[in-house]
């Protein structure tokens, strides 16, 4: 309920009850923020076919590309807070975001052709893998699972995030390009924890639905799925960049 809560008397929580809110706009289901997904799946594949082409005619600097990832991650963080705008916010993320994937996808096509049908069949195979997985109950959304591995995701995030800062002043972390067995080891340990992360977006959507939360949560949800989509993309693209180097 605290989602709903304010400080502004003309909205008090008669006027934003959670049962008022069902009524006016009706209740979260799974086929809807499928839909959901796919719109902003759509957004952005076009965006990233927009980024693509800018990198490979030149015209998308270095500059606009840190940018467009710090920008990414502010949308992501004031879409956490702000769950009721996500479908603007969403939006948003995904043409900056489709952006800098199109552009990073045609940094390794041109280093590895071929490499980009390679990762997107392989993240459409893992998508439905674990998709399998969740509804058949092989793997359970418990809540120490949930726990580890939202421990093990915000580690990688963490590190991520100062290998990137580095990677501004020039400073480049071995671990994360080596082509070695332990740089290959690494990506493919964050892979499969980029995979699993999808089975919390299943299940967040799944106990949405089933607990009849607002409309708007159908984006949230979607939102979600479509950052972890993305996050997988890019390890899978990293990990088969550095088998075939």
């Amino acid at each position: 309920m605290s989602l709903f809560k304010s400080s502004n008397p003309v909205l008090g929580d008669k006027v934003l009850d959670k049962d008022y809110i069902m009524v006016s706009e009706g209740n979260m289901t799974v086929s809807g923020a499928i839909n959901k997904t796919l719109i902003f799946l759509a957004i952005l594949m076009a965006s990233a076919f927009g980024g693509y082409s800018l990198m490979l005619s030149g015209q998308f600097p270095l500059g606009a590309m840190y940018a467009g990832i710090f920008i990414a991650i502010g949308l992501a963080f004031f879409a956490y807070f702000k769950p009721q705008y996500v479908m603007y916010i969403g939006g948003a993320y995904c043409v900056v975001e489709g952006a800098v994937v199109g552009g990073l996808s045609a940094f390794y096509s041109f280093l590895f052709p071929g490499i980009i049908l390679q990762a997107v069949v392989l993240t459409g195979a893992v998508l439905a893998g674990m998709l399998f997985l969740y509804q058949a109950r092989i793997i359970k959304v418990t809540q120490k699972f949930r726990s580890v591995l939202i421990m093990a995701t915000a580690g990688i995030a963490i590190f991520y995030f100062i290998a990137l800062i580095l990677g501004m002043f020039g400073v480049t972390i071995p671990l994360l390009h080596s082509n070695g067995p332990l740089g290959i080891g690494f990506s493919l340990v964050v892979t499969v924890i980029a995979a699993l992360n999808l089975l919390l977006d299943f299940d967040f959507i799944e106990k949405g639905a089933s607990k009849g939360l607002p409309k708007h949560m159908e984006w949230y949800g979607a939102f979600g799925l479509i950052i972890t989509l993305v996050w997988l993309y890019l390890e899978i693209l990293r990990l088969l960049s550095k088998l075939r180097d």
